[in-house]
């Protein structure tokens, strides 16, 4: 019998492709670059020639590069140009006219100011996702407002309810504020994508992404909870309002556990691992509403048992009763554990001739899953790829925009 079955052909890359050209910088705009890059688009990234995104120089730098760099800027293709002169915007505008996507985070307006905002584009490249992110969106009265991330995470409610009552809200030791921005103007990106396939027009649309709007997109209830019920979700510290027992513990070794408890038949295996066979018999305990109520005396419990031992002890008790829990890691932790590592959480990169480990990017994909092609780029060594063989200029050309400073 023939032999029906299709051919056996490797399938790209979900974006390949697509080009992509990056205006945006620091972290929420050229994370969503970094998204997109990776799983197969073309993102050309236009720095300044003086210096570059400043995340080239943040926070662990070896010889003279950020580390983060070399993660955040994977797969891209650096070019320079200087924007705040008109030959340098015409030379961005001509690689605009040939992208199917342009990310941007600067203020609102300023784009407009230069002449490459959505309206002067669509006259000469109607099919172009215009991607705007902000702090707090193009329009409204807040929108001229300076929107640094610490600050829209506040301004989201994400700040109030993360903390410890009757302290000053927290952060976590991260920019959250830009990634979560970040991660919705990829997925916004990829929306537009297929509806400008599946309309007839070919025409392109401006995705406008707040960073305030994209942490409050994660508040889960506290809207509902408060215009229904009248009641403002507070700062819970290591637990969740409403539900018990789900805590962090310390443990006897100073490591820290995290134990979800809160299922009714979960909680009776809990706290007879816990040497509370009382708690655990108790029919005021027995569903959620009355372990609310006895919060306190159930933490403590737990608390002292994790105290008399180590972490490991408590999580290979728990584990065989079918107990959610885990430990609190750090970046350490994670490189060694062999979950991660069979994940392929890791990728590994050479720089300088040295090799680096960064984290692969999600959603894991089994057909078509994204790579990192190569770390972060020199600051403009792509500069000859992209102006000579995609614009086509020529040398001359090339070196008139050096000499005037345009490009380095």
């Amino acid at each position: 019998m023939p032999d029906n079955s299709p051919p056996n052909i490797a399938r790209k890359r979900p974006l390949e492709g697509i080009r992509v050209i990056e205006l945006g910088q620091l972290l929420a705009g050229p994370f969503a670059g970094s998204m997109l890059a990776y799983f197969g688009a073309e993102v050309i990234k236009i720095e300044t020639p003086t210096g570059g995104d400043p995340i080239r120089s943040w926070r662990e730098v070896q010889n003279g590069t950020s580390l983060w760099w070399h993660s955040i800027g994977r797969n891209k293709k650096s070019v320079t140009i200087d924007l705040k002169t008109e030959q340098g915007r015409n030379l961005a505008r001509q690689l605009i006219d040939t992208a199917d996507v342009l990310i941007e985070n600067f203020r609102p307006g300023v784009m407009e100011t230069w002449g490459l905002g959505p309206d002067d584009i669509k006259q000469t490249n109607p099919s172009l996702i215009y991607t705007r992110i902000s702090g707090y969106g193009q329009d409204g009265p807040n929108a001229s407002k300076p929107g640094y991330a610490s600050v829209c995470e506040g301004y989201s409610g994400f700040r109030y309810v993360n903390g410890f009552e009757n302290q000053a809200p927290v952060r976590p030791n991260l920019s959250i504020g830009d990634s979560i921005a970040g991660l919705h103007a990829t997925l916004g990106i990829a929306l537009a994508i297929i509806e400008r396939n599946n309309n007839q027009t070919n025409e392109g649309q401006v995705i406008d992404v707040a960073l305030y709007e994209s942490m409050f997109n994660l508040m889960e209830a506290v809207i509902p909870e408060y215009d229904g019920a009248g009641v403002i979700r507070q700062p819970a510290g290591t637990t969740v309002t409403g539900i018990v027992p789900t805590n962090t513990y310390r443990c006897r070794d100073n490591k820290y556990v995290v134990i979800g408890g809160n299922g009714d038949a979960i909680f009776k295996r809990l706290m007879i691992a816990a040497g509370q066979p009382d708690m655990a018999a108790d029919p005021l305990l027995a569903h959620n509403a009355g372990r609310v109520k006895q919060e306190q005396a159930i933490d403590k419990a737990l608390a002292d048992w994790c105290l008399a031992n180590n972490q490991q002890a408590i999580i290979d008790i728990l584990e065989a009763e079918r107990v959610p829990v885990g430990p609190i890691y750090n970046a350490e932790d994670m490189l060694n554990d062999p979950h991660y590592q069979a994940r392929g959480m890791f990728e590994q990169v050479e720089i300088d001739g040295k090799p680096l480990k960064i984290p692969a990017m999600l959603p894991k994909l089994t057909s078509t899953p994204g790579k990192t092609s190569w770390p972060g780029p020199t600051l403009g060594s792509h500069n000859d790829e992209i102006f000579k063989d995609l614009l086509g200029l020529t040398d001359e050309h090339l070196s008139r925009l050096k000499t005037d400073q345009i490009i380095s």
